[in-house]
């Protein structure tokens, strides 16, 4: 009887065992398949960016961002659905958002002298860096190292194809901290309502990441002046407070745009 419940014993714990030893080599499998897909879809070194920045498959596995920007007339609350990309700002008596067709603007005073086309998504994009940088329609290229406190930055020149985006005529230059592979410096032009090249490339410095839901997001972004790619002093700095990851999407009302709203036309 002792012989048999020994014998039990052993095959219910190795059983047990092989159980787990077959979850744990799955799950590793699985982990290798999703950085060999994405080591193959990007080139190595923006690849190693996004892994420094917690993985693309984390980032993918999100749904809902938001996080709000403190100002001194009102705060601004961005909401963004990652799958879709439709999107809403919340800023006082004033909303905007982009409702998977149409941009749209409610402003029943009259108060908002921006331009909802350019400005409903443009801070997610600064936002969600390097990540967005994974969208489709982009071309990856080389160009020179940033020189910035006597360190040298590593980068990668980002272009899009034509017709992707709301200004295919942006560059973007991604410079990584050489040690860390974490992002470090943005470069970008600003080309919207235009159909030629700038050669005016703006800086900003990306230096205060924070682990938010698995993923490294920043807390906040600095502008610098600048002469060509001399980096000079600090500018301005936005703020990111109050920033959730979720796994839900919220409701396809919450982006839909409200009936005494206007559809915003871009130029």
């Amino acid at each position: 009887m002792k012989r048999a419940l020994t014998l039990t014993l052993f095959v219910l714990l190795f059983g047990c065992k092989q159980t787990v030893e077959k979850a744990d080599s799955v799950e590793n499998t699985d982990a290798k398949t999703e950085k060999e897909e994405v080591e193959s879809q990007y080139p190595e070194d923006f690849a190693k960016v996004l892994d420094a920045h917690g993985t693309l498959n984390q980032w993918r596995s999100k749904r809902t961002l938001s996080f709000e920007l403190v100002k001194p007339n009102a705060s601004e609350v961005h909401t963004v659905d990652l799958n879709s990309r439709r999107d809403r700002i919340d800023m006082g008596d004033v909303s905007m958002g982009f409702d998977g067709t149409d941009i749209w603007l409610k402003d029943d005073q009259g108060a908002y002298t921006g331009n909802p086309a350019v400005y409903h998504n443009l801070m997610f994009y600064f936002f969600a860096m390097p990540f967005v940088f994974a969208d489709p329609g982009i071309n990856y290229g080389e160009t020179p190292p940033l020189t910035y406190g006597g360190k040298e930055y590593p980068g990668i020149h980002i272009s899009y194809d034509n017709g992707v985006g709301a200004s295919s005529k942006d560059d973007y230059y991604l410079h990584y901290d050489p040690e860390t592979f974490q992002m470090a410096w943005l470069g970008y032009t600003f080309t919207y309502g235009s159909d030629e090249k700038s050669e005016n490339v703006k800086w900003i410095r990306y230096d205060d990441w924070d682990g938010i839901g698995g993923v490294l997001l920043p807390r906040s972004i600095t502008w610098y002046d600048y002469e060509g790619r001399t980096i000079k002093e600090a500018k301005k700095q936005t703020s990111f407070v109050t920033i959730s990851l979720d796994v839900s999407p919220k409701p396809d009302t919450f982006y839909q745009k409200p009936e005494n709203a206007k559809v915003v036309l871009k130029p």
